[in-house]
């Protein structure tokens, strides 16, 4: 397969599972806890069964890492590609009503991030992205290139995680910065609304896991943004042990 057979096959897979999750909302669900604590439903667990079942048919070579057979105890040896999936980032959003959930399909190549495809279900949309090629947004309108901005004169635009709201280490980042306005929301939707130009920088101080941050990561490093550490250089690096993440910061154009 090339990289835009894999990237259209990480979207459809991602759209089916979108369109999943939606029939479980409509249907009611319960909200289970894992063993970390951590919300799980019906949803995400349907979600990955048909995210898994058709990377493993499509592309037999490439192993999976998935959130839900992690929880479980399953471990997966990686090479130098993997795919990185979460099938409902934002597991308390979506259990709590809101909207702020995503469907993360991501490939890693020798440690980074390469191509990624991230649904929204409650807003009908699909971002894709391979890095150093572009990124695009599908929705009603069809679908169309995006790209991350450059900081406006009028100061940034500040997505947050709302779980971490009211977080002092975010004030000492942006003190004395200009900030134009500030949104806290959940999940990886914080990515793809940069990746679109729609605001200027995410910092992640919490815990995150590597199939949180693979899929939207590419799509804002294909539409020209940016995701390191917190010292603004160091990359994100995958398939680590334990798989889970160091802070992050996620910023528009340079």
């Amino acid at each position: 397969m090339t990289d835009q057979d894999l990237l259209a096959l990480a979207a459809r897979l991602a759209q089916t599972a979108a369109d999943a999750i939606l029939t479980v909302r409509d249907a009611g669900f319960a909200v289970e806890r894992k063993d970390d604590q951590s919300p799980v439903t019906a949803a995400d667990r349907l979600a990955e069964g048909i995210i898994l079942e058709g990377l493993r048919a499509a592309t037999p070579d490439i192993p999976v890492v998935a959130e839900e057979e992690c929880s479980e105890g399953v471990v997966t040896a990686v090479g130098r590609r993997f795919w990185s999936v979460d099938p409902l980032d934002g597991t308390r959003e979506f259990a709590a009503g809101r909207d702020h959930y995503t469907v993360n399909i991501g490939l890693v190549v020798d440690g980074r991030a390469y191509l990624g495809a991230v649904a929204l279900p409650a807003f009908a949309e699909v971002f894709t992205g391979i890095v150093g090629l572009g990124a695009w947004k599908r929705d009603a309108a069809g679908e169309r290139p995006i790209g991350a901005r450059r900081e406006p004169e009028e100061g940034l635009t500040v997505f947050a995680s709302r779980h971490y709201a009211g977080d002092e280490r975010l004030d000492r980042l942006l003190a004395g910065r200009r900030v134009a306005a500030k949104h806290e929301i959940g999940s990886a939707v914080k990515f793809v609304r940069l990746a679109e130009g729609l605001g200027d920088i995410y910092p992640r101080f919490g815990r995150t896991m590597e199939w949180d941050t693979v899929a939207p990561e590419a799509v804002l490093r294909g539409a020209g943004g940016r995701v390191t550490q917190m010292d603004g250089e160091t990359p994100l690096q995958y398939g680590k042990p334990g798989w889970e993440n160091p802070p992050f910061l996620c910023r528009g154009r340079a």
